[in-house]
C-alpha cells in the first residue's frame, strides 16, 4: 500500500501542476459552471477514452492520459463547486483555488486508502477499460442524482461519486504509466 500511496501522489502532483498552470492562464473562470456542466465535461472525456480504447484509428493526437487528467481536475472542480456554490464571476485567487484543490485531493486520497485497505488493492488486477466503464457508470449515477435535484433514497451523494471517479482515474493513470 505504500507503493500505491507514492504512485497516487505522483499522479495527483502532475494533475495539480496542470491545474496550477491553467489557473494562471485562465483564472478561475470554471467557478461559473453549474454542476451538470462539469458532469457533462467529465462525461465527454470518459466517452472519448472509451472510444480510444475501442477504435484502432485516432484522428486527434491526444491519448487516454490527458483525458484521465482532465477527468480528475474537472471532478475536483465539481467537489469545490459543491462546497462553495456557483459564482457569477471568477472569485478565487490562485492561492485559494490551489488550497481548495489540495483539500479535496487529500480527502479523496484518504477515501482511497480506506477502500484500498478493505478491497486489498483489487484495482491492480483491473483493466483500464474496466476503470473507464466504472467512471461512466458513476457519471450516469451523478446525472440521475442531478436530475433528482440531488436527492437520493439510499445511495451515496454526488460528492462520493466524484471522489470514486477521481480514484478510478488515478488508478487508470497508474496502470498506463507502467
Amino acid at each position: 500500500m505504500q507503493q500505491t500511496s507514492k504512485q497516487y501522489d505522483a499522479v495527483i502532483e502532475s494533475c495539480r501542476e496542470l491545474f496550477l498552470k491553467k489557473t494562471k492562464d485562465y483564472g478561475t473562470a470554471w467557478r461559473i459552471l453549474r454542476l451538470p456542466s462539469l458532469t457533462d465535461q467529465i462525461f465527454i472525456k470518459a466517452q472519448r477514452i472509451r472510444g480510444l480504447q475501442e477504435n484502432a484509428e485516432r484522428k486527434v493526437d491526444e491519448g487516454e492520459q490527458s483525458e484521465f487528467i482532465g477527468i480528475i481536475n474537472y471532478s475536483i472542480m465539481a467537489l469545490i463547486q459543491i462546497d462553495k456554490g456557483i459564482s457569477e464571476q471568477p472569485d478565487l485567487s490562485l492561492e485559494e483555488a490551489v488550497q481548495l484543490y489540495d483539500e479535496k485531493t487529500s480527502l479523496t486520497k484518504t477515501l482511497m486508502e480506506n477502500k484500498n485497505h478493505d478491497y486489498g488493492e483489487a484495482w491492480r488486477e483491473m483493466r483500464v477499460s474496466s476503470l473507464t466503464d466504472l467512471i461512466l457508470q458513476k457519471l450516469l449515477r451523478v446525472k440521475q442524482i442531478e436530475d433528482n435535484k440531488g436527492k437520493t433514497l439510499v445511495s451515496e451523494g454526488i460528492d462520493a461519486n466524484y471522489q470514486d471517479i477521481i480514484n478510478y482515474a488515478v488508478f487508470a493513470l497508474i496502470h498506463l504509466s507502467q
